[in-house]
């Protein structure tokens, strides 16, 4: 039944794309959005209401069928009873598979197993042209299947895709190791995920002297377990718990309730406040809807004019360092940015395969550093400032930006970054009348 609500539901899609007037710009009308460019109009576009479920799942193949608007919530939910969950798993519940797979994805378990798309086996993609094709990695579309991650949707929309699933036990047990320096911090995080003794690893920066990183692995049985969807958050807890027990979903998803640390710009970290938010609202979509809000009607920024404060930068980005320069980009950061806390997740490609918009080389280990915040724009500073000296210093470095945020780069140098040369055929050939964006002026714009 849902296979045959699938297809009736692809064709109307189709449909719906051939009847919109020629030259009318493309986009989709998803309720929810983890991309950090506030002025698009979401106020109408394609339909896609109809692809967020979970097709199947097949716990002999360890294989799921899933359709591209389908979030990580629901697909954990339907995953879980099975004993299984998708190889890599992003932090925030409302992010889709589709998303993640053409605008890349990451958690603990990417030093492991790379990104979200490395364990796609196929799509279905609406392509520029209106057709939908099934690519894979070795069939006529291979091409567009090796080019989709990282496209964010100028290359097309997948409405379907199989992706492979790893077995789970019921428990993570997690040891928080703190570290008073830099190097030796990132010194641990290479040796660590070289041992393969852990299924997670990730961390955080509070201080330059300050550094925990976070060694986690399935258990089968927990003496106990904790909860971070009440009044404890769980980034606090890092600093007052040297072992913690979590179950699988609730490890999963230990950094939505708070948006990481977000949360605290918003007052829900604030005991009294914390008691009155209702549960069900203290998640990352709620706060981002917030923010959204603020953005689009600057009210934060009126807010600080009126109080005589300096004019804030947001600096909301993730960036891929590797471990070796890691130390390197941490000190210019504390330096000449100097947000925290900063997430640290270890990542390395899951196989010999490169993926030639995001070009991160095989066989070698990086660090994302995540951060997200703004920070005061001293006189004389231009708009933009501080996001353009970490695009320079994360060039400088060897690393790569991802893109879900505000982008800096001209035209040139960011076709030089992102391949373009490995862009424009492919978009000729799905895409050949530029229906849908280009990819610089979609992250530029």
């Amino acid at each position: 039944m849902l296979r045959m609500e699938h297809s009736e539901a692809v064709e109307r899609l189709r449909a719906a794309y051939r009847a919109l007037p020629a030259g009318a710009p493309v986009r989709l009308a998803k309720r929810t959005s983890n991309l950090f460019r506030f002025g698009d109009d979401r106020s109408s576009g394609l339909d896609v209401s109809a692809f967020g479920r979970v097709l199947s799942v097949d716990p002999d193949a360890r294989t799921a069928d899933v359709q591209g608007m389908t979030t990580y919530e629901d697909l954990v939910a339907a995953t879980l009873p099975h004993g299984l969950m998708p190889m890599v798993v992003p932090q925030l519940k409302t992010i889709t598979l589709g998303g993640a797979v053409t605008g890349l994805g990451i958690e603990s378990s990417s030093f492991r197993h790379g990104l979200p798309h490395e364990s796609v086996l196929e799509m279905d993609i609406l392509t520029g042209d209106g057709r939908v094709v099934t690519a894979t990695p070795d069939n006529e579309h291979a091409a567009l299947f090796d080019a989709f991650p990282n496209s964010y949707g100028t290359l097309g929309y997948s409405l379907r895709l199989r992706i492979e699933l790893q077995p789970v036990k019921p428990y993570v047990r997690l040891r928080h190791v703190r570290f008073t320096d830099a190097d030796a911090c990132f010194e641990a995080v290479a040796k660590e995920c070289a041992s393969g003794e852990h299924d997670f690893v990730d961390g955080v920066v509070f201080r330059r002297d300050e550094l925990y990183l976070t060694l986690a692995s399935f258990t089968d049985q927990a003496p106990h377990t904790s909860d971070y969807t009440g009044l404890d958050v769980y980034y606090k807890s890092l600093r007052g718990k040297e072992t913690d027990y979590l179950t699988v979903h609730d490890y999963l998803w230990r950094w939505d309730t708070d948006w990481f640390w977000c949360s605290r710009a918003l007052g829900v970290q604030n005991p009294v406040v914390r008691a009155l938010w209702p549960k069900r609202y203290r998640r990352s979509d709620v706060y981002r809807n917030i923010v959204a809000w603020d953005r689009r009607h600057r009210f934060s920024d009126r807010l600080n004019k009126i109080r005589g404060r300096l004019p804030e930068e947001p600096v909301v980005q993730d960036v891929e360092v590797p471990v070796a320069r890691s130390a390197a980009f941490l000190d210019f950061f504390h330096r000449d940015v100097g947000i925290s806390p900063v997430w640290l997740c270890p990542l390395r490609l899951r196989g010999n395969k490169t993926w030639p918009l995001y070009p991160l080389e095989p066989d070698t280990l990086y660090v994302n550093f995540g951060f997200w915040s703004s920070v005061a724009l001293q006189p004389g500073m231009a708009e933009g400032h501080h996001n353009r000296l970490i695009e320079e210093r994360v060039n400088a470095l060897g690393g790569h930006k991802s893109l879900y945020s505000t982008v800096h780069y001209g035209r040139e140098e960011f076709w030089r970054l992102y391949h373009g040369e490995a862009y424009a055929p492919v978009k000729s050939a799905y895409d050949p009348a530029g229906r849908l964006p280009d990819l610089y002026d979609k992250c530029t714009r």
